[in-house]
């Protein structure tokens, strides 16, 4: 049970502590550190410490970053189930080179956007989540085209990711070829703000409360209108 000042389940808290004291070690030795700049890595990450923290911001931005990118995982993981290619973005998951263990902890794509929403429900949705995310974002972005393994690159061990977060193309075994690189680039990083991230933001905003109280809200607004007075 969570303590009586707490918003969340301490069970829920330990739950995703264990998986992550798996998970991290385990994708570590496989996939090396930078596996861990991926947006869905770095979402996982803040909703931990949003968890022990209940900070509305980190689980607001988790949110906004990767819902609708965590729904296309899954459907691209169905398609691929059902013998039908979408992007191949979980063809790893289908890897028999890769143990049925290390997988199946790929999984957590699944159930992390519920748990990110039930965060959101509980903590509230902070509006600053958009451009939090979209800045941290694009810094990967940034971080993944220049210094990290461009698609193609071939690898020591075929498990260390290339085109981290897609900076070259969707295809990791080359890169795209119908813009040049920069101009891909900067066309990805708008992309995933105009059709991810503030579509999501604006259903989150409009579907949950905001955490900032509504008392303070109107504090706020009292203290303007004394000083404009």
């Amino acid at each position: 049970m969570a303590s009586a000042s707490s918003r969340l389940p301490l069970s829920l808290k330990l739950a995703v502590s264990a998986f992550l004291a798996v998970m991290v070690p385990v994708y570590y030795v496989n996939y090396g550190p930078t596996n861990f700049l991926y947006f869905c890595d770095v979402a996982l990450l803040l909703c931990f410490v949003s968890l022990w923290t209940e900070s509305a911001l980190l689980a607001s931005m988790a949110a906004v970053g990767i819902l609708l990118p965590q729904a296309f995982w899954c459907a691209d993981f169905l398609g691929e189930l059902l013998g039908v290619r979408l992007v191949g973005m979980t063809s790893y998951m289908f890897d028999p080179n890769r143990s049925l263990f290390l997988r199946g902890l790929s999984f957590f794509h699944g159930w992390l956007p519920f748990l990110l929403l039930f965060l959101v429900k509980r903590l509230g949705y902070d509006r600053r989540a958009l451009w939090a995310w979209t800045g941290l974002g694009w810094s990967l972005c940034l971080v993944a085209y220049f210094l990290l393994p461009a698609a193609g690159t071939v690898m020591p061990d075929p498990k260390i990711p290339v085109n981290v977060n897609y900076v070259f193309g969707f295809d990791d075994a080359q890169a795209q070829t119908w813009l040049p690189a920069p101009v891909y680039l900067m066309g990805w990083m708008t992309a995933l703000l105009a059709v991810f991230y503030l579509p999501t933001h604006l259903t989150l905003r409009k579907v949950f409360r905001s955490s900032v109280p509504h008392s303070e809200n109107l504090g706020k607004r009292e203290a303007l209108s004394r000083m404009a007075a």
